[in-house]
């Protein structure tokens, strides 16, 4: 019998990735799991340039960021879902999927449920696939899932 013990909803707070949050919800309350939240932020000594122009300094920048996130996170569940879910969020600075992944090898995660954008062959080519790289790299099952995707129906 397949357990579930812990859950991994990545996020982008984008409309996607909402989505993929309502699946995981479900799929925790349904098998008593634990939900994960990350949210990984772009470094900002990676663009350190850019962000020094407009007159911030970099730590600051990466200071207000991690607060937005850790402030966005905290609205995304209810206070009855954090205490029913035992909900964990957590907010990471870098690549996206490597934390990710990361993240999941560090807490043993069962299942990774993430949103993907289904970009055509030509965005994709240029820009990449996080959830793809997850699918690729993880070391538990991933469920990815569209925007508009609300069942598990067969088309």
């Amino acid at each position: 019998m397949v357990t579930l013990k812990t859950i991994l909803a990545p996020t982008d707070f984008s409309t996607t990735s909402n989505v993929a949050l309502e699946h995981a919800k479900a799929l925790a309350s349904k098998f008593g799991s634990t939900l994960h939240l990350i949210h990984v932020l772009p470094d900002p000594h990676a663009q350190a340039w850019s962000i020094e122009a407009a007159g911030i300094p970099v730590d600051e920048m990466q200071t207000r960021w991690a607060e937005e996130a850790r402030e966005r996170l905290e609205g995304l569940l209810t206070d009855d879902e954090r205490a029913s879910l035992h909900a964990v969020a957590e907010t990471r600075v870098g690549h996206p999927f490597l934390e990710i992944i990361r993240y999941a090898k560090s807490h043993d995660v069962d299942l990774i449920v993430i949103g993907t954008h289904g970009r055509g062959a030509i965005e994709h080519m240029l820009l990449g696939s996080v959830a793809e790289k997850v699918v690729r790299k993880a070391p538990c099952p991933v469920l990815t899932v569209r925007e508009g995707q609300t069942t598990f129906a067969m088309p």
